[in-house]
C-alpha cells in the first residue's frame, strides 16, 4: 500500500468524515429566544378578528341613533312623571276642598228647617211654635251628626275635674270636699270617635283647704 493512501485514506473514509463535518455544522445550538415557532403579526386596530374590517362610520352613526332614542325615551318618561306629579296635586287639592262635601249636605235639610221656622214665625208671631221648632232642628241636627259622623256632645256637671276633657275658666272654693269638682259647663265639650276635639270650658268647685289643689287653666296636651 503506498504512503498517499495510507496518508489521506480510501474515498469511503474520506466521504465519512466530510458528511460527519457537514452534520456537526447542522446541529449548531439556537439562538436565545428562538422558539421555533412563526412570529404572530401585530393586531390591526382597524380590523375585527370576527366581521372583518371595522367601519367606524357606521358604529357612530348606530350609536348616535341608539341615543337618539334613549334621549326620546327619557323625556317621555320626565313627561309622564310630571303629568302624574301635576294630576296627584290636583286631586289632593281637590279632596281637601270637598272633603266636607257629605257633611254639608246632610246640613242643609236642617238649613232649610231654620228658614221656614223663621218664615212662619215672622206670620204667626207665635213665639212657643218657634221655640218648639228650634228645639226639634237642634236635636234633629245633634242626632245627625252622632249617629252619622260620630260626633258627640258631652256633659260634665257634677264630674271630677279631668284636665284631659275641660278647661277651667273659673273657680270657686268650697268646704267639704276633696277634689276638683265640675260645678257648671260654660261651653260643651265634643267627642269625635270617642276623641276630645274641643275642650269643655267649665267652672270648677275646689276643696277650701286647698287639700285637692287649683286645676290648670290649660287642658294637658293630647
Amino acid at each position: 500500500m503506498s504512503k498517499n493512501s495510507h496518508k489521506h485514506g480510501s474515498p469511503e473514509a474520506q466521504s465519512a468524515q466530510q458528511n460527519a463535518g457537514d452534520s456537526g455544522e447542522a446541529q449548531t445550538e439556537p439562538q436565545k429566544g428562538d422558539t421555533g415557532m412563526p412570529e404572530a403579526e401585530p393586531a390591526n386596530p382597524e380590523t375585527n378578528s370576527e366581521t372583518g374590517p371595522v367601519n367606524w362610520e357606521q358604529m357612530s352613526t348606530e350609536l348616535g341613533v341608539k341615543l337618539a332614542e334613549l334621549n326620546d325615551q327619557y323625556l317621555r318618561k320626565a313627561a309622564d312623571f310630571e303629568n302624574y306629579r301635576k294630576r296627584m296635586t290636583r286631586e289632593k287639592q281637590e279632596l281637601t276642598e270637598f272633603a266636607n262635601q257629605n257633611l254639608l249636605l246632610d246640613l242643609l235639610p236642617m238649613l232649610d228647617d231654620f228658614e221656614r221656622a223663621t218664615k212662619s214665625a215672622e206670620t204667626s208671631k207665635d213665639f212657643a211654635s218657634l221655640y218648639e221648632g228650634i228645639i226639634m232642628i237642634q236635636k234633629q241636627l245633634a242626632s245627625q251628626l252622632e249617629n252619622k259622623w260620630g260626633l258627640k256632645r258631652f256633659d260634665s256637671e257634677g264630674e271630677l275635674f279631668d284636665p284631659n276633657r275641660h278647661e277651667a275658666i273659673q273657680m270657686e272654693k268650697t268646704a267639704g270636699i276633696a277634689e276638683t269638682v265640675v260645678k257648671e259647663d260654660y261651653v260643651k265639650g265634643y267627642l269625635l270617635k270617642e276623641k276630645v276635639i274641643r275642650y269643655a270650658k267649665v267652672k270648677v268647685l275646689v276643696p277650701a283647704d286647698g287639700e285637692g289643689g287649683a286645676p290648670d287653666s290649660e287642658p294637658a296636651a293630647q
